[in-house]
């Protein structure tokens, strides 16, 4: 569906979104602001992540945007981002994308006098910033939450497994997004260039700074709490095998003299003693005793 925005007798430049797009949508603007077939082509593929190219007559940008919480589940770039993709030149922006983007739906609805829709240059920086601020607004919200509660789950609960594939998933989600925010770098760089740089592009270097470092450092905890995780189950199946090892060597001994005193033979001049029996178990004892004794001064139990 065709929303004009903005109208050109009115304002400096025409604004004109796109939601759901098709390549009929295109044929009246193609010819009328030149636009070249491929970035058309490219605009209307799913799965593509941010890039900017420049044209004789326009900028043909792709932008991408999270929610404020994910599913547990979502790992693919598809379920993790919508795509923004953006035409523009000095007098025109058109805007085309799939789902509903909110901070999009919010411009819109703006005073039509605000300094964001003073210039098309304008519009595309908040664009651009509303885009980065969503995955800054996820890592803050969301993901750090949930990062937290995995943490309390390692460190202080017993059953910790289902939480394991919860983990994987958090750890997909901030791959992804981490991978989409290295394309961001080429967009933000090619705004701070000098013809373009001014106090607004600049904010938008410091926002793509500021939300490229909370990533790495989410994904650094991440990757960490994991290895807890690891060494913490590689502990707890040391001690296991650690308590049984000392339970059988408590057994060992025991079971040679039982076995001893278990055969056949038809000569055997303790079987026939009247102390035999209890001289056995005594024995059994203390041999015990003596190994908790050991153990005890080595400091294993």
């Amino acid at each position: 569906m065709i929303t004009q925005v903005l109208s050109p007798d009115k304002h400096p430049f025409e604004w004109i979104d796109i939601s759901d797009p098709g390549i009929e949508d295109f044929s009246a603007l193609k010819e009328k602001y030149n636009l070249n077939a491929e970035s058309i082509r490219d605009c209307l593929e799913i799965g593509h992540l941010p890039k900017i190219e420049e044209f004789d007559n326009y900028h043909f940008l792709i932008i991408r945007t999270t929610k404020a919480k994910l599913s547990d589940t979502s790992d693919s770039l598809i379920d993790i981002t919508d795509r923004v993709s953006i035409f523009y030149g000095a007098n025109f922006v058109i805007t085309a994308h799939r789902n509903e983007i909110p901070f999009l739906e919010n411009i819109k609805k703006m005073d039509v006098n605000s300094k964001t829709l003073s210039s098309s240059k304008h519009l595309i920086n908040t664009l651009v910033s509303e885009a980065l601020k969503t995955f800054e607004t996820l890592v803050l919200g969301d993901l750090d939450a949930k990062l937290d509660e995995y943490e309390e789950i390692v460190f202080l609960h017993q059953r910790r497994k289902p939480f394991l594939k919860k983990l994987y998933y958090i750890k997909r989600q901030i791959d992804v997004i981490r991978s989409v925010l290295i394309l961001y770098k080429d967009i933000v760089d090619y705004f701070h260039l000098p013809e373009y740089k001014n106090i607004y592009t600049q904010d938008l270097r410091d926002l793509f700074s500021r939300t490229n470092t909370l990533y790495r450092n989410i994904g650094e905890n991440t990757a960490q709490l994991l290895s807890i995780y690891f060494n913490i189950e590689s502990n707890h199946t040391n001690e296991i095998m650690r308590t049984l090892t000392i339970i059988s060597v408590f057994f060992m001994p025991m079971t040679f003299i039982v076995g001893v005193y278990g055969m056949n033979f038809d000569i055997m001049p303790e079987l026939h003693w009247k102390y035999g029996y209890p001289l056995v178990m005594t024995s059994m004892m203390i041999l015990s005793l003596l190994i908790y004794l050991w153990f005890k001064r080595k400091k294993w139990l």
